[in-house]
């Protein structure tokens, strides 16, 4: 094959994204204005092609109440306890929300809690939790925030709702903040990105792919979420091993991988 033709490829080994999905290429984008024609995602793909995934966010809700003596709890306003039924309409609300045919439903889930209390035996002066969403298409941050803003329970115990914001240092020591929010993106089938991928992996392997989406998320929440830079998902590994007990990864993917990576600039010129 004739790899020799006139376009520039970048490579970028990113950080932070286990951490705050896309921040590093808000920095690429926003501080060195690389704007690429499309991005290709390594993430597990078990060698199936990716066009997008849900979205998320990371939602932060608190209760305040009064401490004082747990001998005599009727003194205070117990924090914990107007957290309690706000779990349970949660829990409910992961049930209701929007469902979409190709990325599916929206989910959430109570993912840690939080109180303040000056000691075991005193009432809970303060109590927070933090959610974890996931946005279905259709579904935007504002719309998320609202839902929880109007339960029943929420509004009953004044509680606040807010999105949490990433302002962790880099290994550079560099602090680059952003609110937590990762939109939902989507790449249509027919996009020539898409299209790219699919023609080099029949050209190599002369068999169609599947074409599917990510369950988890990715750093294309801002390279075609917050940007609109096409990205399409293709890498070795399966979306079950990420993060699991002795992670693993086949060498025949490897190598099939690395033959797609040689072949898409090429197959993408040919179809400009």
């Amino acid at each position: 094959m004739h790899l020799e033709d006139d376009y520039t490829l970048l490579i970028t080994g990113t950080v932070q994204e286990e951490d705050c999905d896309g921040l590093c290429w808000q920095y690429i984008i926003e501080e060195h204005d690389i704007r690429p024609e499309f991005v290709v995602i390594t993430e597990p793909t078990s060698l199936n092609i990716y066009r997008g995934h849900r979205g998320r966010m990371e939602i932060k809700v608190t209760t305040k109440g009064l401490s004082c003596h747990g001998s005599a709890p009727e003194r205070g306003d117990n924090a914990i306890y107007k957290m309690a039924p706000i779990i349970v309409e949660l829990k409910e609300l992961n049930n209701q929300l929007m469902d979409n045919e190709f990325l599916g439903k929206g989910t959430l889930t109570v993912s840690e809690i939080f109180f303040s209390s000056p000691s075991r035996c005193a009432v809970a002066d303060g109590c927070s939790i933090s959610v974890d969403r996931r946005l279905t298409e259709g579904e935007t941050y504002k719309y998320a925030l609202e839902q929880i803003s109007n339960l029943p329970s929420v509004k009953e115990a004044q509680a606040e709702v807010s999105m949490y914001d990433y302002a962790k240092p880099s290994y550079t020591g560099l602090v680059y903040e952003t609110q937590c929010y990762f939109p939902t993106w989507v790449v249509e089938e027919e996009h020539i990105a898409c299209k790219t991928l699919v023609d080099s992996y029949e050209g190599l392997f002369n068999k169609q792919p599947l074409v599917d989406k990510w369950t988890f998320s990715t750093n294309g929440v801002s390279i075609m979420g917050r940007y609109g830079i096409p990205c399409i998902g293709f890498g070795p590994g399966h979306e079950d091993q990420a993060h699991a007990p002795n992670e693993k990864t086949w060498k025949d993917e490897l190598v099939k991988a690395a033959a797609m990576y040689v072949a898409i600039p090429v197959t993408y010129l040919n179809n400009l």
